[in-house]
């Protein structure tokens, strides 16, 4: 590195120590407040310099002795000539490229250039009269920024006259600048992983590190040091094997690179397009990629080279290769388990083990499937079904008694109410007709099967006969029967039994 720069005071002082006091290098330092190292170059310097004391009448100037003991500072020499420091900016982009091999080669091509630390000095010098983004350090292959624009363009319906505002979706590379950018109506989770998606698939490869802004889509919670990233996000970043890194809230200097992608998008593209009219975002995408192809076919001014040159040369041999399938769009949802062992999902009911009855679980739903997790285990997965208000029911996810339950039909039990007698079966028969679903009848009639258990078949066939003859077609109507014995009490005829004929009454068929 180049020796640091001392006050004059200081300066004429060293000199002094040296040719004066004949002071050795280490009092040197003491004496004047520097280190050893800086003592020992000046050291060098004045030796060199042929410099005697006291001064010559000349010296008296200070930027005569300066001048004197840096030489070459501030210009070039013709026997040192200058690197390419645009060529030397885009090397370093490589990997395991460094400031030390690009001097080595350098040198070996000009054996009197400049030592290792003018070259890193004045590497620095021209960096520092370069854009922001071009002094940030971006490896090969390394970053991906990702954002929308402010500006927009207007789509207008060539029917209605309604206008909708389209924005631009712009992903560019960190190392080469290379920028994709895309048209889309919103910044809804399903737009910003398909834009991901098509900008992997035009870039050719994934990077290491993705860069969003902290939009809730990418991210749910902002926070410095823990972001909490979407879990659609964060899958894809899996599928993809790349890592999510957000820029710090209100730290624009964190993703400068695609800040200035979204001011060129605008500039090369909105601007180019506000006179003209389009009805559809179709039409919009096909008229902004040719102008993404000339905007990155363009020559950057600093490094008089394209960005499609230096992602050629520089981020495509980087790149990760793409996963052989594309990354299959999922929303997620945190829900609990009902009672009934259903989750709910977009009015559609889907069930999952009896057991896990009350536990909050995880839903990821593709457009074919509905899968549901327990602490990161899958314990159920469904088709998935767009029905409102219906369920999907797995009979394995079953308690034993509702399964049982469920594999009776209307004529199996009616058959089964027929071996105890006529009558059972008829009033079993009768009661699921005054369903419109007839399982909803299936917990009355088991229950009237049942009572043959405690007062035995032909009791339960009097009870049943004596309910058809009044028309107490109900479970509770044969229980009370039975618990009152009104069974076995006498037959009541036929023809008291029965009602008249009048006109007021209106009959069975009524309430069919």
């Amino acid at each position: 590195m180049a020796a640091e720069k001392l006050p004059m005071r200081k300066l004429r002082e060293l000199v002094r120590l040296k040719l004066q006091a004949r002071a050795s290098v280490r009092e040197m330092a003491r004496s004047c407040g520097v280190s050893p190292s800086t003592a020992g170059d000046y050291a060098a310097r004045v030796e060199a310099s042929g410099l005697t004391w006291p001064l010559p009448p000349e010296m008296d100037d200070d930027s005569a002795l300066e001048r004197l003991l840096f030489p070459h500072e501030g210009k070039p020499s013709r026997s040192r000539p200058e690197p390419e420091w645009a060529w030397v900016h885009a090397e370093l982009k490589r990997k395991s490229v460094t400031k030390m091999l690009l001097w080595q080669e350098y040198r070996e091509k000009e054996p009197e250039g400049f030592q290792y630390s003018q070259f890193c000095d004045r590497y620095a010098s021209w960096l520092q009269h370069a854009p922001v983004t071009m002094r940030q350090e971006h490896r090969a292959g390394e970053k991906m920024f990702v954002d929308f624009s402010g500006d927009r363009i207007d789509i207008v319906d060539s029917t209605t006259g309604e206008v909708t505002r389209a924005k631009l979706f712009v992903a560019v590379l960190g190392a080469s600048s290379l920028t994709y950018v895309e048209p889309v109506l919103d910044e809804s989770l399903p737009t910003w992983i398909s834009c991901h998606i098509r900008a992997f698939e035009f870039f050719g490869g994934t990077p290491e590190i993705v860069v969003p802004d902290n939009l809730r889509s990418g991210v749910k919670r902002a926070d410095r040091y823990e972001p909490e990233i979407n879990p659609t996000y964060t899958e894809l970043a899996a599928h993809y094997g790349v890592a999510v890194i957000p820029a710090r809230v209100r730290k624009p200097r964190d993703k400068a690179k695609v800040e200035v992608a979204v001011l060129l998008a605008e500039r090369w593209i909105i601007a180019v397009l506000r006179h003209r009219v389009f009805a559809t975002l179709e039409q919009l995408r096909t008229a902004i990629l040719p102008l993404v192809d000339k905007l990155n076919n363009r020559l950057m001014r600093k490094l008089r080279k394209s960005r499609r040159e230096i992602f050629e040369q520089v981020d495509r041999p980087a790149l990760r290769a793409l996963p052989e399938h594309r990354y299959e769009l999922a929303q997620w949802k945190r829900a609990r388990v009902n009672i009934d062992y259903h989750v709910e999902f977009e009015e559609h009911y889907y069930s999952v083990p009896y057991k896990l009855t009350g536990e909050l679980i995880d839903v990821r739903a593709t457009d074919t499937c509905v899968e549901l997790m327990k602490d990161g285990r899958r314990v159920a997965s469904h088709l998935r079904s767009y029905l409102k208000h219906k369920p999907s029911t797995n009979p394995q996810h079953m308690p034993v008694s509702h399964r049982e339950h469920l594999e009776w039909t209307p004529s199996r039990i009616t058959s089964w109410a027929g071996t105890i007698g006529p009558s059972t079966g008829k009033l079993v028969a009768e009661v699921l007709a005054r369903f419109r679903h007839p399982e909803q009848g299936y917990r009355s009639c088991l229950g009237i099967i049942r009572l043959a258990k405690v007062y035995g078949n032909a009791r339960l066939e009097r009870a049943c006969a004596w309910a058809l003859q009044h028309r107490a077609c109900s479970y509770t109507s044969v229980a009370s029967i039975l618990k009152n014995n009104r069974d076995r009490l006498e037959e009541v005829p036929e023809q008291q039994q029965t009602l008249p004929l009048h006109g007021n009454v209106r009959g069975p068929g009524y309430y069919q």
